[in-house]
């Protein structure tokens, strides 16, 4: 480490500096004056920073509980809260109230009930993702978790365009799992409901006289996307094309899959063409 001198000048008279009481302590003329030594510590060439690192997420993922029964949401709210990367920004008791969290705060995704008083979550759900068409990037997305396996409030919500389908038995972790998976644009179901929605997909595809799924799950957003997807476009072109961005996309192709049963992209297109939503 080098030390910083501080050169007198030639010729001029040092000013005398007190080192105790009446004894001025004078420095030669011509001599450096030095200056206090520097006690900041310092970091050997090479060595790591012993500076905390910053562990803050990049992305936080904002979260609103609806459901009618405080005890659950708080439950939910605390699971969320010991996760790093998630916040909970809102509570709601009923549907309604959840639409006007979502309108006041803006969260990535709405943990939603089926049975609640007044507007149930299969109503909210409904609103949130096919009424809000004047920003299609802001729409939230809509993970159902629920007691019920019903088939009425599966195909409901599915039908009216949640991401996800859970049950409340679940483990936290399974919770958590899902919650990242559809935020970040993936579609969710639950395993244990799983093949039942395989098997109603099998059902629908035999009573189809052509024996293949149908677009009857599909909200119409949906299938726009489906048709430009069936013009051979790319999640980069699909982006341009419909003003939505890439992770937009994404949800509603994950959607689209998972509504249908198709593995990927091209049986969704060979789909579209069949089923006579497009035309060769």
């Amino acid at each position: 480490m080098s030390t910083n001198m501080s050169m007198s000048t030639g010729g001029a008279e040092a000013s005398p500096s007190t080192t105790s009481a009446g004894a001025p302590a004078t420095t030669p003329a011509g001599a450096p004056a030095t200056a206090p030594a520097d006690t900041t510590p310092t970091t050997p060439a090479g060595a790591p920073s012993t500076t905390p690192a910053d562990t803050t997420p990049a992305t936080m993922i904002r979260v609103v509980i609806a459901d009618d029964q405080p005890m659950v949401r708080q439950g939910i709210a605390m699971l969320l809260g010991a996760e790093s990367d998630m916040e909970v920004v809102g509570e709601a008791g009923d549907g309604a109230e959840a639409i006007r969290m979502v309108d006041r705060h803006r969260p990535d995704l709405v943990l939603m009930d089926v049975r609640m008083p007044g507007m149930d979550g299969i109503e909210a759900t409904r609103r949130l993702i096919q009424e809000r068409t004047d920003d299609p990037d802001q729409i939230t997305k809509v993970l159902v978790l629920t007691t019920f396996d019903e088939d009425a409030a599966l195909y409901g919500t599915l039908r009216a365009g949640a991401s996800g389908y859970m049950l409340k038995h679940a483990a936290p972790t399974e919770l958590t799992d899902a919650i990242r998976r559809v935020a970040g644009g993936d579609a969710w179901i639950d395993p244990v409901v799983a093949p039942k929605v395989l098997d109603t997909l099998r059902e629908m595809a035999s009573a189809n006289p052509e024996g293949r799924p149908s677009l009857d799950m599909l909200t119409p957003r949906e299938l726009d996307v489906l048709s430009e997807l069936s013009d051979g476009a790319t999640n980069s072109q699909l982006s341009k094309r419909m003003v939505l961005s890439e992770a937009t996309v994404k949800t509603h192709i994950s959607r689209m899959l998972m509504k249908t049963g198709c593995h990927d992209r091209a049986q969704l297109v060979a789909l579209a063409y069949r089923s006579g939503h497009v035309q060769p």
